[in-house]
């Protein structure tokens, strides 16, 4: 058990949160607004605790309403949604600096699930909280709203991609975006990320099949655009990765010069 966890039960861990336990988050707010740090240090102070979840585990089921606000931390999770025919759907992935569901401060449920890919540690932000910085600090409102239409652009590429792109274009679009986002949040070593999905993780996200996901990553591999090696991925030359995956990023609202890429 992780230092400072107070219960474990069916593969998470609860403990108390740390100091610096949302500098993901609050990095990747920093490129919309300046935040003050009183601002900074109530939305710390906001985080009841954090929750340590084993790999392929629910975090939030699909029609429930969760009590928590959840933040990733460490480790990467996804929103899905199950077909008729059993197969998942990934909808989009979660890694640190993501909020989950902050908009279930204003609806009644979830309309998909949440669910972690690797081991995910989480903080938790009371619901009546969240609410409570809406209606209270104009600053904080516009920062965590901000990010969540962020992630709606970010879905709706996902669409574009997904229907208007062949695999490799695909896969390659993806990887840029990811890239992005680690830089974002602070999480890039270089031009190294941490990338410990699995094939099938890929092939869920694209509507393609396994087999499918493999051949594409071989192909941006041996044109020398990706290295894959020990669960870390480096895009070896950024201009031509965007150019083959026909990658924009404008849809992030991010700069590139911001974020030295």
């Amino acid at each position: 058990m992780a230092p400072g966890t107070e219960t474990s039960h069916g593969g998470v861990g609860i403990r108390k949160a740390s100091v610096d336990t949302i500098d993901a988050l609050l990095f990747r707010l920093g490129h919309f607004m300046e935040l003050a740090e009183a601002d900074k240090q109530q939305l710390r102070e906001s985080v009841m605790r954090e929750a340590r979840v084993d790999r392929g585990k629910d975090v939030i089921c699909e029609n429930e309403r969760p009590d928590y606000v959840h933040i990733v931390t460490d480790g990467w999770a996804c929103r899905y949604k199950y077909l008729a025919d059993g197969r998942r759907a990934i909808l989009g992935y979660l890694i640190p600096g993501d909020v989950c569901d902050v908009h279930i401060a204003l609806l009644d449920h979830m309309d998909h699930a949440v669910s972690t890919l690797t081991p995910t540690t989480f903080a938790l932000i009371p619901r009546e909280t969240v609410n409570h910085i809406f209606e209270n600090n104009t600053s904080l409102a516009y920062a965590l709203f901000w990010a969540s239409l962020v992630e709606e652009s970010v879905q709706r590429e996902w669409f574009v991609n997904n229907t208007g792109r062949p695999a490799e274009k695909r896969l390659a679009h993806l990887l840029c975006e990811m890239q992005m986002r680690h830089r974002a949040a602070g999480l890039t070593r270089d031009n190294c990320i941490d990338f410990p999905l699995t094939q099938q993780d890929l092939a869920d996200a694209m509507g393609i099949t396994v087999v499918h996901t493999n051949r594409v990553m071989q192909k941006l591999r041996s044109e020398g655009l990706i290295t894959y090696d020990n669960r870390q991925l480096t895009i070896n030359d950024w201009e031509a990765m965007k150019e083959f995956g026909d990658f924009d990023p404008g849809y992030m609202h991010l700069s590139e010069e911001t974020l030295n890429l």
